[in-house]
């Protein structure tokens, strides 16, 4: 297990255990104050920490080795990770539509203990800045869409729980309650829109989507940068994404007259400058030579 694989399994532990407390708190004032939007909160919180869990486990059994049943390694698990992840979320925003729609026809709209459900929703919102900044971080550092999406998970909190909290305090000084149903109606919207993007892109790594276009010209500029070395150009590229690591497959011509070694150190040395690039990548480049060209 590399450092990297270390690191995710105890960042996915410090989401775990912070969701766990802010469902405990949640449910507490949500009981308190009869508001559905604390409720829906904290059902927003259940599914966080689900998917923390999913995202353990998927950072987990991604770090294993490439084994006969899976040749090229279990990256594929932190895609289907996020890919639960994202209907998780749309699920979640459909109860909690529910139910504040549910309170609008029934009439139900009286909130107490108002500045106890304000207090705990701001204690959420300053608990998720601080872990979703280091999920983020370790998403970024590591490339694993796991603990992208469970940080996405918790930045959609921040903003609902901000929502909510904001809401409790207009009801306060308005003493219009319905407002309570109305933010349950915008966080579900909210979260749902979160939902979706994480499917797509979970969805999109699960079928061997290609990476960003921007992705592509940089691997074209490091070919191009071994032009004086006797490579012409790249003619075909596949790429496609793995969990956290990046599958490259490239066709390039170089100088007729360059010996197979001289070949072979010319690709060592362009995947190399791919890693620097982009960190964990798995890069296959067949030669063809080119004759009567000159560079």
């Amino acid at each position: 297990m590399t450092e990297y694989d270390i690191l995710k399994k105890n960042t996915a532990k410090i989401s775990i255990f912070s969701n766990l407390a802010l469902i405990i708190i949640k449910f507490i004032a949500g009981f308190i104050s009869g508001s559905v939007s604390i409720i829906s909160e904290a059902l927003h919180s259940m599914s966080d920490c689900l998917a923390s869990f999913i995202a353990y486990f998927a950072v987990k059994k991604s770090a294993k080795s490439a084994d006969k049943h899976h040749p090229f390694g279990h990256g594929k698990y932190e895609d289907l990770s996020g890919l639960i992840e994202g209907v998780l979320i749309n699920l979640a925003a459909i109860y909690i539509l529910y139910e504040a729609i549910n309170k609008i026809i029934t009439g139900d709209f009286i909130v107490d203990n108002i500045y106890i459900a304000a207090g705990v929703m701001f204690l959420s919102v300053v608990v998720n800045i601080v872990v979703s900044t280091i999920l983020f971080k370790v998403a970024k550092k590591t490339g694993s869409i796991a603990l992208y999406a469970d940080a996405e998970h918790l930045r959609t909190d921040i903003y609902t729980s901000l929502g909510v909290a904001l809401g409790m305090i207009l009801i306060k000084f308005t003493d219009i309650h319905i407002l309570d149903s109305i933010i349950a109606i915008i966080v579900a919207v909210m979260i749902f829109h979160a939902g979706l993007v994480l499917c797509r892109k979970a969805v999109g790594n699960l079928l061997d989507e290609g990476l960003p276009e921007d992705d592509i010209n940089k691997i074209k500029d490091i070919v191009k940068s071994f032009k004086d070395d006797g490579v012409y150009e790249m003619c075909k590229i596949k790429t496609r994404t793995s969990g956290p690591r990046k599958n490259i497959v490239m066709v390039i011509y170089v100088k007729g007259s360059m010996t197979v070694k001289e070949s072979h150190d010319i690709c060592n040395r362009i995947e190399a400058c791919l890693r620097t690039e982009f960190g964990e990548v798995d890069v296959m480049i067949h030669i063809e030579p080119k004759c009567n060209a000159v560079i």
